[in-house]
């Protein structure tokens, strides 16, 4: 394996772990905006008020994309494979 193989290999890793967790975070991001707003329009300034409904949405949100997932990381495997089969 070469410079340009290994370099390859780290791109379309680093791209599987974007596609793979891009919706927990936005999901993350969008529910704990939706909390924030509504502790700043209510003056509720409890702290732990934010955990629960952002672990419940993220928990959801990942059962729904397991599918993709895990069809994404199958691929990477599979190219992995394929990979040290090669050499």
């Amino acid at each position: 394996m070469n410079g340009a193989d290994a370099v390859d290999f780290a791109r379309s890793s680093i791209y599987v772990l974007l596609e793979v967790i891009t919706p927990a975070m936005l999901t993350a991001l969008v529910v704990g905006l939706v909390i924030g707003l509504l502790q700043a329009l209510t003056q509720i300034q409890e702290m732990t008020l934010v955990f629960v409904p952002k672990i419940i949405a993220i928990f959801v949100v990942l059962l729904i994309t397991l599918p993709f997932c895990g069809e994404a990381m199958g691929g990477l495997m599979t190219d992995i494979a394929q990979r040290i089969a090669a050499y």
